[in-house]
């Protein structure tokens, strides 16, 4: 009796899926110069999919708006050489993103040479010569591994969240397909990989990759690939290894995950609600 009532559940849900539309992608990127002003345009429009304006909301739940992370406000003890807690934007500052990845940690570049080399230079002197910066002067990488999971969650709480879209600032993106954005709905099927620009000029670059989808928060999870090798004291950018680090982060604000009651939508191949 319980197998039949699913059976019939699930039918009633299939039957459901032709009338909704399947979820767009809305792609902004840019491939651009050492110069902020190179990708800001895509870095706008991209805002604007996630609606607020200028304005981003900061920290807790601010009506809709968007999340905007620029690293430059870690504090010193959580920033070179030290590490940066996984969720320190949901419970220092509570934004509703949580960090993972396969390797150690993560780290944000110190914000003054005095004390400790800028751009990742604690890791590698190169380092310093071969990143630019979009918001000045904190980057963000993660350690011992190129990929950085972002999970959302309602900001300051374990309550998991979705969001309607995602995008990041890189820097020295150098070869084609090296570094992607993939993106997870709600039951953490991958949606699609997208691939982040090229940058114009050989060292410095910046690049942007914006994606957000039309039928609203359908994201829980991301996953960044930042080039194809982790940094590291004896790894240099060139050749066949591309070196890749992160600036700022945008995402739109957190919201709950529907009930399981709610209608499921086919996305990429994959159910989610």
């Amino acid at each position: 009796m319980q197998m039949k009532r699913h059976f019939i559940a699930m039918s009633a849900v299939l039957l459901v899926l032709p009338s909704l539309a399947e979820a767009i992608p809305i792609v902004r990127s840019s491939g651009g110069d050492s110069t902020p002003a190179s990708i800001t345009g895509a870095r706008d429009q991209f805002r604007v999919d996630l609606g607020g304006g200028t304005v981003a909301g900061a920290n807790g739940s601010f009506g809709g708006l968007r999340r905007e992370i620029n690293w430059d406000g870690v504090p010193d003890r959580f920033s070179s050489p030290n590490n940066l807690p996984a969720n320190f934007f949901n419970s220092n500052s509570p934004r509703g993103a949580v960090f993972s990845t396969p390797g150690t940690g993560f780290q944000v570049s110190a914000a003054s040479v005095v004390a400790v080399p800028i751009e990742f230079g604690n890791i590698n002197p190169n380092y310093s010569s071969i990143f630019g910066v979009f918001s000045s002067q904190r980057l963000f990488t993660g350690l011992d591994s190129n990929i950085v999971d972002v999970s959302f969650f309602l900001p300051g709480t374990t309550t998991p969240g979705l969001v309607s879209g995602f995008g990041s600032v890189f820097t020295d993106v150098d070869l084609a397909n090296s570094t992607t954005i993939e993106f997870f709905n709600a039951v953490n099927a991958s949606l699609e990989i997208f691939a982040v620009p090229i940058g114009t000029v050989a060292s410095g670059s910046l690049s942007f990759l914006g994606v957000s989808f039309t039928e609203g928060a359908a994201i829980s999870r991301v996953r960044i690939t930042s080039g194809n090798s982790a940094l590291g004291a004896g790894i240099n950018d060139g050749g066949s290894t591309d070196l890749v680090v992160m600036d700022d982060f945008l995402f739109a604000e957190p919201r709950s995950v529907p009930e399981p009651s709610t209608p499921l939508l086919m996305l990429g191949g994959a159910l989610f609600t």
